[in-house]
């Protein structure tokens, strides 16, 4: 295992904190659901993705903090802080955009759809008819499924799922067995929808809905026969869930994982959410069960859970109040029915995602399953769903006796459960499944194929900056590469080698690949850069990434910078690199761009004394991608194809002046508006540059 040492070459303020600019990320997000010119029902979602995003914060980047509280670890990150110092101010800064995000829903958003036809009727709203309604569905749809537990000796607290929605309820009265349990806990099982439809005669307007707290608030009385209902309060709590599996002392990890799963749901809680109307009483109560403080209470006006309201959108059919229908285009390179090899052969083919349709990508698994001359496929999996049509090809060229090698990744967090079943299914028809390297996560995106042609055997490869998911490939903005470049394919089949096999890592010609030579090459094709502009001559660097926190390459660009490199990033979410500073990083400017799409891409750019070298790669600029996983970077070698990068991939996103913020030297973002220049949207502008016409 290649051992990496960090270095601090520049004192601890130089560096911003990894935690905080997560949560300055979801601020850009929640901003989205502010603006005014975006559609309604698009910034319904945007509340709902931050309440998403903050999940996930919560059950992994807090989850670890608190970790490392209860173990009293008093060592400092990069930037300074120890565990306890950045717990507060991520709990002060948490609760923030957690008030915020209510308030404009509650002020804002729900009344302006309201407006529009679109009600979410509250209980004091309801009519007669209404109520007759509601209360039917509760005796048909949930009392069936509902299983009130009262809290006495026989009855402790119950095991409380991750994220799920539960109930406290307050009683007073005595049961059918005599005994005067104070509280129950009726938690709603995950098969009954969070948010209701009325019919529309009944509700009045277009779209009526009630929420299924509200319905179980309004008849939970009924759930307890002859006592009385003092209260009842809606409740969530959040767990950690990063899986504790130590790879290298198991022998099956497969089998780990699978018993290791259950265990997420009930993992140690960091967060409880409650509803503001719940009692001081049953707050302290629930804390208590949950071995939380204050600081980890979050008090909301609402549900507790936003993230059940993404689907409302989708419900609800007013065009007029969503995103434009966007269909992607197909390159040109790919004439429909056309064999792939043979466009493949004639030229480099690039993709960019959602712009450009993730139809080819299907396409050439699909004829390469079913074409007699290909003899073998090899393929990483990282994400690829739970329906996968790319797996279903795996599946029929390994039953048709082609020699199928699937490398799975069954880390990848919170898609283990369906890696798995994958696995499965492909070893039960002969596929050769491997799990990777041990200790490290297979985070490469990489499509072999072998095919008997005139003159011997003949690679062609796909290589992606992103997943093998038709679904992500809509959202998500993504670069892919087919080629048959013989240089290239020769590497990718070094790479499936030591993935599948033993042996030293040999020297590739044009990939760069994690944990070996990536980290380095970055760094190196960094300092070139420098020197370059020591000698006085042009020097520039572009990358675009989701995140920028490993130290050795922040060293390298405050290097950079002061030698006079141009440098510019576009980073999604966090970046611990200060930008701006006064005879550090003068020269280094940073933005983000949040947009309709997810901004996914990983691309490099080096001027090279004008070579203009440009890569695409799996790999963000941090530890765990660069010393922790399998990753590839690949070049873009047909001019065309590289023009097309920098155009598409970065100039397009350095004029963005409508959807991009650009970061200070705090790490505070300020969106990018310019009254006197022409508008930019980079995300806008590539929909009508490539979309379908």
């Amino acid at each position: 295992m290649p051992i990496h040492t960090m270095t601090h070459r520049f004192p601890t303020e130089n560096y911003l904190n990894r935690e905080l600019g997560l949560l300055a990320f979801n601020r850009r997000v929640l901003a989205q659901a502010e603006d005014e010119r975006m559609p309604l029902l698009e910034r319904l979602r945007f509340l709902c993705i931050v309440s998403s995003n903050m999940d996930e914060f919560f059950e992994i980047r807090v989850s670890g903090l608190k970790e490392q509280i209860r173990a009293q670890a008093s060592v400092a990150t990069i930037d300074g802080k120890t565990a306890q110092e950045t717990f507060r101010l991520v709990s002060a800064e948490a609760h923030a955009i957690v008030t915020e995000q209510y308030l404009h829903l509650n002020d804002v958003i729900l009344p302006a759809l309201a407006e529009r036809g679109i009600r979410f009727l509250r209980r004091s709203t309801w009519n007669e008819a209404q109520r007759e309604w509601i209360r039917n569905y509760f005796i048909r749809e949930m009392v069936p499924v509902l299983t009130p537990i009262g809290l006495d000796p026989s009855h402790p607290f119950p095991r409380v799922l991750n994220k799920s929605l539960n109930f406290a309820v307050e009683l007073e009265g005595k049961d059918a067995f005599g005994r005067s349990s104070n509280i129950a806990i009726v938690q709603a099982p995950r098969v009954l929808p969070r948010v209701i439809r009325l019919p529309e005669e009944l509700a009045g307007v277009e779209y009526g809905f009630v929420f299924l707290s509200s319905i179980l608030h309004e008849f939970v009385n009924e759930l307890f026969t002859g006592m009385t209902v003092l209260g009842c309060y809606q409740f969530r709590a959040t767990r950690n869930s990063d899986l504790f599996v130590d790879e290298e002392e198991v022998t099956n990890l497969r089998t780990k994982l699978q018993g290791e799963l259950p265990q997420r749901h009930f993992g140690n809680a960091v967060r409880l959410e409650v509803a503001d109307n719940c009692s001081p009483a049953i707050t302290e109560f629930l804390l208590s069960q949950f071995g939380l403080q204050a600081a980890d209470l979050y008090r909301v006006h609402g549900p507790v859970n936003l993230v059940r309201l993404m689907q409302v959108p989708d419900w609800v059919d007013r065009p007029d109040m969503k995103f434009r229908p966007f269909v992607p285009g197909t390159p040109k390179g790919l004439p429909k029915g056309a064999n792939i090899f043979d466009s493949i052969r004639k030229g480099d083919i690039l993709l960019h995602h959602p712009y450009q349709s993730f139809a080819p990508v299907i396409e050439l698994l699909n004829q390469a399953a079913t074409d007699p001359s290909v003899v073998a496929i090899k393929m990483t999996v990282y994400r690829t769903g739970t329906d996968s049509v790319l797996m279903q090809s795996l599946l029929r060229a390994a039953q048709s006796g082609k020699e199928v090698t699937v490398v799975v990744e069954l880390m990848a967090r919170f898609d283990e459960e369906a890696n798995i079943v994958w696995a499965t299914k492909l070893e039960e028809v002969g596929a050769h499944v491997v799990y990777g390297v041990v200790g490290y996560k297979t985070h490469a995106k990489a499509l072999l194929i072998v095919r008997r042609e005139e003159g011997g055997l003949k690679r062609y490869a796909h290589l992606g900056t992103g997943n093998y998911h038709p679904r992500t490939a809509r959202m998500y903005s993504d670069f892919g590469l087919m080629t048959a470049n013989e240089e290239i394919t020769h590497d990718v089949s070094e790479v499936f080698k030591q993935l599948t096999g033993l042996g030293k890592a040999r020297t590739l010609k044009h990939l760069w690949q994690a944990p070996f030579t990536l980290q380095p090459n970055v760094v190196a094709a960094i300092q070139a850069e420098a020197e370059a502009a020591r000698a006085g001559q042009k020097a520039r660097i572009v990358g675009k990434m989701n995140s920028l926190v490993e130290p050795e390459v922040i060293n390298a660009l405050y290097e950079a910078s002061q030698a006079g490199v141009d440098i510019n990033l576009i980073v999604r979410g966090v970046c611990m690199l200060r930008p701006g500073v006064p005879g550090l990083s003068e020269k280094i400017r940073v933005r983000s761009i949040i947009g309709r799409f997810l901004e996914h891409h990983r691309i490099m750019y080096f001027y090279a004394g004008g070579k203009e070298n440009v890569y695409l790669s799996s790999a963000d600029w941090m530890d765990r991608n660069f010393f922790k996983r399998i990753e590839l970077a690949f070049p873009v070698l047909d001019p065309k194809l590289k023009k097309r990068v920098i155009t598409e991939g970065l100039k397009f996103y350095l004029a963005d002046n409508q959807q991009g913020w650009d970061m200070n030297s705090q790490g505070s973002y300020q969106r990018r508006r310019s009254s006197r220049s022409k508008p930019h949207n980079a995300q806008g502008e590539l929909m009508l540059t490539l979309g379908s016409s």
